[in-house]
């Protein structure tokens, strides 16, 4: 589905604040509280905008480990185990990569002793041939909520070369 621009100014102001209401945001675009509704279901129905959930900070509520593992999966059962991998709970992230390993998570656990039953029970499956996982010491960024969409083209931050004069 292409997107024209007031699409895209929809999805800016609801990703800045998902809980504005439709009068609320119609005011602010100077448009028909009627034509946001319609817009806002449009994107719905496409599948585009899949809903609105609040953003919790999992650390504060006693998820205060965050792990990165990497899964080497059996022959031909890539779909098996990444099904299986996002049924767990404290599992935020599955992706199919490419290279060493076949499946990369993102997950939190409560602690130490959340973290290992967890990683003794993904062994428990058939299929999942290794692991490795990396603890994350500091969070430098972590967002979960959808990256704004840009208004413009994506820029690279400038970093000075430490190496020219």
């Amino acid at each position: 589905m292409s997107l024209d621009d007031l699409d895209l100014t929809i999805l800016r102001e609801l990703q800045k604040d998902a809980r504005i209401s439709h009068r609320a945001l119609a005011r602010k675009l100077n448009i028909a509280t009627g034509t946001v509704l319609h817009r806002i279901e449009k994107l719905m129905d496409k599948g585009i905008l899949k809903g609105f959930e609040p953003v919790i900070d999992l650390e504060k509520i006693g998820y205060d480990l965050t792990t990165l593992t990497l899964v080497r999966v059996k022959g031909g059962h890539l779909r098996e185990v990444g099904k299986y991998l996002a049924e767990f709970d404290n599992v935020v992230c599955v992706y199919d990569i490419t290279g060493e390993y076949d499946v990369a998570i993102v997950s939190k656990s409560k602690g130490r002793k959340d973290l290992d039953e967890f990683l003794k029970t993904i062994h428990t499956h058939d299929w999942v041939e290794r692991t490795v996982t990396s603890l994350v010491l500091n969070v430098i960024k972590e967002d979960f909520k959808n990256i704004l969409i840009p208004t413009e083209k994506f820029e690279r931050p400038y970093v000075r070369d430490p190496f020219l004069f």
